[in-house]
Order: structure tokens, then sequence, then C-alpha cells
């Protein structure tokens, strides 16, 4: 669940906090006010690709936080605390709980903590090449999907083998020269993961040395040294507090505190005085800095994009390396291996095949169930599979299987392919019933839904709204709308407003209270001006919404 988010000098945005709560809540404001750009923040803290123009203008840098809390399932750990910080130079750096991570990591971070759901989800849903995956998630197949692609794995590795076992020796000494080449040059520089960003925040420090030392200096001085020393006078203050404590004993969890609080402060002295001692400001270490940078760059430019992309380039090199040199093993033998594991392929694909096509019926039941209670009630649904067993040229790490969705939204229509058939209301309508289908169990886990309500209205958005007050009972869920249907039924209200001060664009989020509500919900109604019918129509939706909460709750649709 994500607990906590603050967002510092993003696009327009310079100072938000905002804390999110449990169940289903809302964002709403002006189109343009920043609420897709809060979407935006939280997918950069989970690994989405930064860029310079990301950062507020006039500003040197963006910098997002956030405090996750991990989903019940996960045993219940300490919270995640995640920073990353963005230059208007296009370099970030992220942080998980203080130790500084990759964008891999977040990425990692993000599958069992957050899911997003935008335009361009609901756009890929119109690409055949996404269904099977979505089929393999309603069937709980992660396991046979994960032994099929490590199968796959290991044909296309003695595929590959074979090849080079069978180049003649012209062939094969041309290329080792290559390998003994690029894994030189990696193999000399010797990257390490996380290197580059650990010293593009060290290249920062070195370039402002001679203020980061005068800063630490005057603090410690202040702390420690000068004559009105804050640690010296905090002793005249302890005395007069414990007299009030006699006094009064509401004083004496703060005389109690006093040693915590002493002893936090002569560690940040003792922090500020030894890290400024730490600086190596000579002009000699900080071009020791840009020297590796600039070779760690250029290895990312011809191996990367990324230094772990430059270390994987490494492994991949030397275990080719190996490959051409072992020359003891004949082709015949990798042949037979090949063999070997095509038919453990075979096997464990088809038996994902199976499970797959048995789960189809079961999965576009639940669908045309689910979009029916959407306002779609005659639509019929389908996966269709590719009649025969794919060719060899066709495997892959997902198996045998190509699927694609048929969708029939109207009676007496024809089953066609869902990218032909369906509106912009009825894909977000169609994306909405797949994610209840597909979450999962993981409760806590947040979703984030960006305008879900795109082609939809009235009596439509009623039901899209309840469904999304429906999941807030098993996820967090944070919802980006402009239908006041919707925003009605969440459990917590938050405005997003936009407004110009001293000549700059500013950003604000505001959690609302029931009168503030009522105030967002006419403007969503009626727009700029708001009327005293337009109010009484808000308290009207909020009172019927609120009855709404009290039925009972929908059956979730059943895996089978």
């Amino acid at each position: 669940m994500l607990r906590f988010l603050r967002i510092r000098n993003l696009a327009v945005i310079e100072a938000v906090d905002v804390e999110f709560e449990p169940g289903f809540n809302v964002l709403t404001g002006e189109t343009g006010a920043g609420k897709s750009i809060v979407v935006e923040a939280v997918g950069l803290l989970l690994g989405a690709r930064a860029s310079a123009d990301l950062v507020r203008t006039g500003e040197t840098q963006a910098v997002i936080e956030a405090i996750f809390e991990p989903p019940s399932r996960q045993g219940g750990g300490g919270d995640i605390i995640v920073r990353r910080e963005i230059t208007n130079q296009g370099r970030s750096r992220s942080f998980v709980n203080g130790t500084v991570a990759t964008a891999a990591t977040l990425r990692g971070l993000a599958v069992p903590l957050v899911e997003l759901h935008g335009q361009h989800e609901h756009q890929a849903l119109l690409d055949p090449l996404t269904h099977l995956p979505v089929v393999d998630d309603y069937a709980e197949l992660g396991s046979l999907v994960a032994g099929v692609g490590d199968a796959w794995s290991a044909v296309r590795a003695l595929g590959e083998q074979l090849e080079r076992s069978r180049m003649d020796e012209r062939e094969k000494a041309a290329r080792l020269d290559l390998i003994a080449f690029q894994l030189g040059e990696i193999d000399k520089a010797a990257p390490k993961p996380g290197e580059d960003e650990a010293l593009g925040a060290t290249r920062q420090v070195l370039a402002s040395a001679e203020r980061v030392e005068r800063l630490c200096a005057e603090s410690y001085a202040a702390l420690y040294e000068s004559d009105g020393a804050v640690l010296g006078g905090l002793s005249g203050v302890w005395k007069r507090v414990a007299e009030l404590a006699a006094i009064d004993p509401q004083f004496a969890p703060y005389v109690e505190a006093r040693d915590g609080i002493k002893g936090q402060l002569e560690d940040l002295a003792f922090f500020l005085r030894s890290y400024a001692g730490g600086i190596d400001a000579s002009p000699g270490r900080l071009q020791e800095v840009e020297d590796r940078l600039a070779l760690l760059e250029r290895l990312k430019r011809k191996y990367g994009p990324a230094l772990d992309d430059v270390i994987d380039r490494g492994r991949a090199l030397a275990y080719e390396r190996e490959l051409l040199t072992g020359g003891e093993e004949r082709a015949e033998d990798v042949a037979r291996k090949l063999a070997e594991a095509t038919d453990r392929y075979l096997a464990a694909a088809r038996e994902l095949s199976r499970r797959r096509r048995e789960a189809a019926d079961r999965f576009a039941r639940a669908v045309e169930g689910l979009v029916a209670e959407l306002a779609m009630p005659r639509t019929r649904f389908e996966v269709r599979f590719n009649a025969a067993e794919l060719g060899p040229q066709e495997w892959g790490e997902r198996g045998i299987d190509r699927a694609e969705f048929y969708v029939s939204p109207n009676p007496g229509e024809q089953l066609r392919p869902l990218a032909r058939i369906v509106s912009g209301g009825e894909l977000s309508r169609m994306m909405l019933a797949l994610k209840t289908l597909t979450a999962g169990d993981e409760r806590g886990k947040t979703l984030i839904f960006d305008e879900v309500d795109a082609g939809i209205g009235g009596r439509v958005a009623e039901v899209v709204g309840g469904r999304l007050r429906a999941l807030g009972e098993r996820f967090q869920v944070l919802c980006i709308t402009h239908l006041p249907q919707i925003a009605a039924r969440g459990a917590i209200h938050f405005r997003i407003d936009k407004h110009v001060r001293g000549g700059r664009t500013m950003t604000s989020v505001e959690r609302l209270a029931d009168t503030g509500r009522v105030e967002e919900l006419a403007r969503m109604i009626g727009g700029a001006v708001v009327t005293g019918q337009l109010r009484a129509a808000a308290r009207e939706l909020l009172a019927y919404q609120d009855g709404a909460k009290g039925e009972s709750e929908r059956r979730r649709p059943g895996r089978g």
C-alpha cells in the first residue's frame, strides 16, 4: 500500500505531500492541474525512464519519495522507503531504504507493490500479444509459464551452441578475436552494479565540496562549538522543563525523551564533522571520478544502454568464448542434448497449452459476467487459440500457443477481434473487468487507474465507480477521474488544483472533507460556476452513494 508520497520540483508541481489511505482513493481536478503527474511520479519511483524535462523550470533537480507498506502476504515486513532524484542534466539516482538502487531493482520492487493502469495500458490491450499473459494470470499458471520459459532458454542456448560448434576454423577465429577485444574492454573496466549512479552522486558532492564543507562546519559549530551552541544551551532548557514536569505531569514525557534527543543531536554533530573531514576535495579526485564516469558512459554506449546490460554482456561473451574454445565436445553430442531439451520443452509447453485451453472457457464466462455488471449486458466474449500446434520457428518462452480475444458487444453481431470492435468506453470497462479477474489476492497492493472513465458517463459511470469501490475492499485503489459519479464513490477524495503565484504555476493536493467534497462534486457536475442547485445535486449524489455502501458486497467472480 502507498502510504505517503512527496514530490518536489516535478513538472508543474513545486511541493506536494500526500498521505493516502486504504480503500478507494479518488483524485479529481481541472484538466491540466497535474493529476497525471502524480501518477507519473509513482511510475518514476518504480523504475520508469526519467528525463531532464521532468524537472521544474529553474530548478536543479526533482525529488520523489514514497513510503510503501508491503502487502500482508509478504510477511508483514517493515515499511519500504523509496526515493528518486532527477537532475536537470537528465541523470537520476534511486534509493531503497537509504541504499542506492538501480532502475532494475525499482522495477522488481514494483511487482508486489503497485500496478499502474493508464490509457497506454488500455491501448496495449488491443495487441493480441498481450492476451495470452492475461489468460495465464487468470488461470494462475505462473509456475508452468516459468518452467516453459526455462526449458525454452535451454533449447535456445543449445541451438546457438550447435551453430557455433559447426563453425569452420576461420569463422571461429574471427569470432574469438572480436570476443577477446570486447571482453577485454569490459574486463579492464570491471564495472560494478550501480557504480555509475554512485559515482554521479560522488561527483555532485565533490563539485560542491567547498559549500558542503562550509555547511558542515557551520552546522557543527552551531550544535557543538560556538558560544551559543545548541547542545550547550539545551541543559538549561531541560532543567526548566524538569521543573515544569514537577508542577504538571504533562511535561514528563518530554523529560523522559531528553536523552534520546541529546543523543540524536550529538550523533548529527559528530557525523557532520566526520563527513566534512572525509571529503577528498582535491582536483585529482574529482578528475578521477570524471574519468571513470566517462569510461562507463563509453561502455554503456557500446554495450548498454544501462550499466547492468554491460555487465550482462561481459558474462555472455565469456560464456561464448568458453563454448568456442571447448572443442572437445562434438557437434553430435550437442545435437543429442538439443533433441533432449526440445522434448522437455514440448512436454512442458503442451501441458501449459492444455491447462490454458481448459481455463479459457471459464475465463470467458467470468468476463461476460463482469462486463454485464458494467452495463454491457449482452456481450459475448471468447478466447481463440491457434488450431494447430505452432511450428518450431514460432516457439517461444510462452510456449506453442497464440491467443486472441474476440468480442461481440451487441446482440446480432459476430464475434470479432477486440481491436476491431470496441469503443473507448467499452475498452475502459473491458480493462477494468480483466483487472478485477487477474489482480490476484495480494490484499493491500496498490492499483492505480489513470482515467479509467474514458468514453463513459451516466449510469455506466455509477457502475464503474461501484466496481472500483469493490476493488477497494481488497486493494488500495487510486483513481484519477473526471466523473462525479465515480468520485462520489471514493472513500477518500483528493482535489488537485493549479494556480499562479508570483508568476509561477503551482499545483497543490488537498484532502477534502464533507463541505469540500460537495463543492468539488458540484464543480464536476456543472462547471466553473457553482450554484446552490449544483451543491444540492452534489449532496444528493453523495447521499445516494452512501446508501449504496450499505449494499452487500458482490461475489467476486471465481477462477474455477
